[in-house]
């Protein structure tokens, strides 16, 4: 009799809990369009930011480099959140002031740049050097050479370093939470606070962010498949 208690106690609870997930499942979708408004513009800006810092630091020019490994070194030498702070408490101080949308974006894009900096140099020095030399001798620019046949390859290599950065960055979008960003974390935060049904609704923040980083992840790999389906077999 007692395990047929326990376990109608169990139905009942399971029942409830997805009864309640489900009741405000609709609440999330602003939230998420923000979550992936937010992803999406710090992946492309964080990109961006990426490939400048990669190319001041082939420059070669040592001001320019000491500027480059300052950056990348402040960006994994601090929390994400700590920069998410600066720049939404530290910079209106000295008289910057962003709205707060825009100092989300800027702020995930400048952690992602600096991780997305790294991809590409690693995946640059993994081309082999005679390409460029190659690419020289038939009389390309250092330019022309690099635009051509070596990036073109470092992207290739690189994709699935980038995918799981960008698979993070939306994760990381998360953070923008306290900084009053009403995304998928904010309302689950608001809701739990107004019902106190806590593991329901963290469970469908849960579902949401499953659900995005999946998509991302199917589209990353149909890129790679279709930049390996270009490549020259053997």
């Amino acid at each position: 009799m007692e395990i047929v208690e326990f376990l109608l106690g169990i139905k009942d609870g399971v029942v409830e809990f997805f009864s309640t997930a489900i009741e405000y499942l609709p609440n999330f979708l602003p939230g998420v369009l923000i979550t992936l408004e937010l992803s999406i513009l710090s992946i492309l800006l964080g990109t961006v930011f990426g490939l400048f810092a990669n190319i001041l630091k082939m420059t070669k020019i040592k001001p320019l480099c000491i500027i480059t490994d300052i950056y990348v070194a402040l960006v994994r030498g601090t929390p994400l959140l700590l920069q998410l702070f600066f720049i939404f408490y530290a910079l209106p101080q000295m008289g910057i002031k962003l709205d707060r949308f825009v100092t989300a974006v800027v702020g995930l894009a400048f952690h992602n740049g600096a991780y997305i900096s790294e991809i590409f140099r690693g995946a640059i020095r993994s081309v082999d050097y005679g390409q460029d030399e190659a690419a020289c001798a038939i009389g390309m620019s250092k330019f022309q050479a690099f635009r051509h046949v070596i990036f073109p390859q470092a992207f290739k290599s690189g994709v699935p370093a980038l995918g799981n950065q960008f698979l993070l960055a939306i994760k990381d979008s998360s953070l923008a939470s306290v900084i009053t960003i009403s995304e998928t974390m904010m309302i689950a935060r608001q809701t739990a606070a107004a019902t106190y049904s806590i593991f329901p609704i963290y469970f469908d923040a849960a579902c949401f962010y499953m659900v995005l980083t999946y998509g991302m992840s199917k589209i990353l790999k149909m890129i790679e498949n279709r930049l390996k389906r270009n490549e020259r077999r053997a």
